[in-house]
């Protein structure tokens, strides 16, 4: 009898399992590590990630020219009339698609339709519909939906006397504010009734809620905690009239908050504040197009994401493909790079959508000159357990030296209390640390546990691991010392706690010392390449401790202010300096907007172009330029083997007044055997005209481990000397990216309900120097085979992460025909990117 054979993913997509190798050792050595090091922030910068189920949610990307691509056709420029009318000829070609779903039997039913940065929609597909789609001629590639979380925390209310215990980012262009330039904020909601933003403020939208208002939300069970980060990114960019002149970078840009990011029910049943990429995909079409009319005149000139999907640097993404939508309609995409710290020189832990081709990607730079310091004496009995220096995690210092008993909260239920603050009281309501020093965990979310012990009473807080200076930044809520300790001297602690010893902690006050890491890249700030090898981030912004609005009120009705730490916070920084500059050189358009800002980016010592890419930005060189490139930067893809060559054109752009002459030199580095050449070497070109330099990169070889090399493009004028980052990836030859490949059953009656399992790991997790090193699969081939025959295409996935996945064997065929009883087999593919070697796994199977 025959049967049906069909290939159906089980499950969503596997969680990550990168954040494991970012878990620092013991030791007084490692101590140290931990301190400056990208584990030591988790926690406090961005929100803890919750575990969410995104459901059988895909986006489907199609052929159909979307409003971007008929623009682009035509040069940039259009009619109002005429993008109305591609924007509904781009819906119309959607239609056609749900039409040949229907007739199929499949009811196509989106939850985001998209026409304008790309073609496409995002909806439930279950896997007959996926199959259909796949095959179909119009489909692009389908891609699966994930989280995305902010990148960023903030902090305490500020007097007018704490101002110098965060910093402002110094990011200033005389005599403009960026008046006339409209930034949309994709993130949470913003606070409309803060004083900081009155006045700066569009009507916003909801993409959450299409009846809200795009302002913060209280969680569903614990109104005490409220979305904050959108309106703490805002007072980065807009902000103006606080403390002792406290201002935004470019207070008189309106910011149009688009809210994308919220509290959303996660996979434990409970609710943490994320987004979707297809939700920051619809905020993006809703950026280009405020109104919805179709028409794109009225589009933001900035797009600042605040939020980040981890490790997704892919280049050719839905996100990807949309922020080049974006630069298309002269809007510039601004994202942070995450705050997932350090990798080795391969790929990177480059967040989406950071990797994205056409988006200004901002890491965190710590400009603090100096930070607070205070000795930690901690005895249990007469034994002496610690006697240290330590950094203050939080703005307040000491005044005087004290001495107090050490208590430990009971386990959080996150169940019971969202909130954790039962964790600090007993069973009779009395609290366990008042007048004490609460030692809490990190792993149970070390900024509520800080906020928590302060509002029980608690007179210092210790953290159960170590903590970067100034790391908790300030806070309203927070009105006691707080410092890390190492973790074993933590566990000491709680192994004497659970004794019944006394153990006592004194804590001197505080001294500023000099910041060690003071004009370098921040710890926590992501690095890269992105995916495919492109130089990501492309230049970093300040990111630690800056000065910035806090949603909410004081009992006495005083707005907040405070600090916010992140990549999501240097990005703010350089999307108010994309709109100083736009509104300096309103003639540049989104892709020059970005070279000028990448090309007189100041490199910072000590830190590689993979962590900095151009450098730190600087607006004032930036507002002078005379020459913009398209691209920023140069991205040679992967070098394959010995002899390799790539070719890239460079387009030159005259956006002064006066004619110019260009040096081209591109800075042959020799490194791993590659080197660049430019022809031709000198250009002169009147105000306006523009003309191509070929590059072209040789290897005389190539060594077989993951890196990169990187260089410069110089271009000399009589005004000043700009540079184009160059990037060439190192790839291994022959990468693993299929691992324990199994099937459940290999011989099996056909079954929808009962399907046999096909699980295997895909990606790669390794590094060097103990540094991780991502490696994606662009793309996962399931096929169907019979006799040496290849019959189909059984399943097909696209931008894998590294993790564990699974599929369905349950008899339906490639396309839904029946199979006969007998032998098969599979042929599993997974596509590096970069175009190397593919890893091939086969397995065999009966259908009975």
């Amino acid at each position: 009898m025959p049967r049906w054979l069909e290939l159906r993913p089980l499950a969503a997509l596997a969680a990550l399992v990168i954040a494991a190798l970012l878990v620092a050792s013991g030791g007084q050595g490692a101590r140290e590590r931990e301190e400056v090091g990208a584990g030591a922030w988790r926690g406090l910068v961005g929100t803890e990630r919750a575990d969410v189920a995104v459901g059988q949610r895909m986006i489907v990307v199609l052929r159909y020219p979307s409003l971007a691509d008929r623009v682009a056709r035509v040069g940039g420029v259009a009619t109002e009339a005429a993008m109305r009318r591609w924007t509904a000829a781009a819906l119309a070609g959607q239609k056609q698609i749900a039409a040949r779903l229907s007739e199929e039997g499949i009811r196509l039913e989106p939850e985001f339709i998209y026409a304008r940065v790309l073609n496409g929609f995002s909806a439930p597909l279950g896997a007959r519909g996926l199959a259909i789609l796949e095959r179909d001629p119009d489909v692009v590639g389908i891609y699966p939906v994930r989280p995305a979380y902010p990148t960023a925390t903030g902090s305490r209310l500020l007097g007018t006397t704490d101002l110098d215990s965060g910093r402002r980012s110094g990011i200033r262009l005389q005599g403009l504010d960026g008046a006339g330039v409209t930034v949309a904020l994709l993130d949470t909601g913003v606070d409309r009734t803060h004083p900081y933003l009155r006045n700066r403020l569009a009507e916003g939208i909801d993409v959450l809620d299409p009846e809200g208002a795009a302002t913060p939300r209280r969680h569903p069970s614990d109104p005490a905690r409220i979305e904050g980060h959108g309106t703490e990114l805002a007072g980065l960019v807009a902000g103006a009239g606080g403390p002792e002149g406290l201002a935004g970078v470019a207070p008189g840009a309106t910011v149009l908050p688009i809210r994308v990011a919220g509290w959303q029910p996660d996979a434990a049943g409970g609710f943490a504040i994320y987004a979707r990429t297809d939700q920051v995909l619809a905020g993006l079409e809703r950026a280009v197009d405020p109104d919805g009319n179709g028409d794109a005149h009225d589009a933001a000139r900035i797009a600042l994401v605040g939020v980040a999907e981890p490790f997704a640097a892919f280049a050719d993404g839905p996100l990807a493909r949309a922020s080049a939508g974006a630069s298309a309609l002269d809007m510039l995409v601004v994202a942070p790079a995450g705050n997932d710290g350090p990798a080795g020189p391969g790929y990177g832990s480059i967040a989406g959508p950071g990797g994205a081709p056409a988006a200004l990607t901002v890491a965190a730079a710590d400009l603090r000159a100096r930070t607070q310091t205070a000795r930690v004496v901690v005895r249990a009995g007469l034994r002496v357990l610690l006697d240290e220096r330590l950094p203050l995690a939080g703005a307040l210092a000491p005044a005087q030296a004290f001495t107090i008993d050490v208590a430990a909260p009971r386990t959080a239920d996150v169940q019971e209390d969202p909130s954790g603050l039962d964790r600090f009281f007993d069973r009779r309501g009395f609290s366990l640390v008042a007048g004490r020093a609460a030692l809490v965990r990190a792993d149970e979310g070390p900024v509520d546990g800080l906020q928590g012990a302060s509002a029980a009473g608690a007179a210092a807080v210790l953290v159960d691991r170590p903590v970067p200076p100034g790391a908790f930044g300030l806070d309203a809520r927070v009105s006691v010392p707080s410092v890390g300790l190492p973790s074993s001297v933590a566990g000491a602690i709680r192994r004497a706690l659970s004794h019944g010893a006394r153990v006592l902690v004194s804590i001197g006050r505080g001294d500023p010392v000099a910041n060690a890491g003071v004009g370098r890249i921040a710890a926590f700030s992501s690095r890269g390449l992105a995916f495919g090898g492109g130089l990501k981030p492309e230049l970093a912004a300040p990111g630690v401790e800056l000065l910035t609005a806090v949603v909410g009120r004081d009992n006495d009705g005083t707005a907040r202010f405070g600090t916010v730490n992140g990549s999501s916070a240097a990005a703010a920084v350089a999307a108010g300096a994309a709109s100083l500059i736009a509104e300096a050189r309103p003639e540049l358009d989104a892709a020059a907007l970005k070279a000028v800002l990448v090309a007189t980016a100041r490199p910072l010592v000590g830190d590689a172009a993979t962590a900095q890419g151009a450098g730190l930005l600087d607006v004032g060189g930036a507002s002078v330029v005379e020459v913009a490139t398209t691209p920023a930067t140069v991205s040679f893809g992967v070098a394959t083997a010995a002899g390799w060559t790539a070719k890239r054109p460079l387009l030159l752009r005259n956006v002064s007044s006066r004619r110019v002459v260009i040096t081209v030199d591109p800075e042959a580095q020799g490194i791993a055997g590659v080197t660049v050449d430019a022809r031709p070497r000198r250009i002169r070109l009147a105000p306006g005209r523009s003309a191509t330099v070929a590059l072209v990169a040789r290897a005389v070889f190539v060594p077989d481990v993951p890196g990169a090399v990187i260089g410069r493009i110089r271009l000399t004028t009589a005004g000043a000397a700009l540079s184009v980052p160059w990037t060439v990836a190192l790839v291994p030859s022959r990468q693993r990216l299929l691992a324990d490949v199994r099937l459940s059953v290999k011989a099996f009656h056909a079954s929808d309900n009962a399907p046999a399992v096909v699980s295997l790991r895909a990606g790669s997790l390794g590094g060097i120097g103990g540094q991780a090193q991502v490696q994606p699969v662009e793309r996962l081939d399931v096929e169907l085979w019979r006799d040496g025959r290849r019959i189909g295409l059984l399943a097909r996935l696209r931008d894998v992460l590294p993790g564990r996945y699974a599929f369905g064997l349950t008899g339906r065929g490639p396309r839904g025909g029946r199979l006969a009883d007998g032998s098969y087999g599979l042929r599993i593919v997974a596509f590096p990117v970069g175009g190397t070697q593919p890893s091939v796994a086969r397995l065999r199977f009966t259908i009975r």
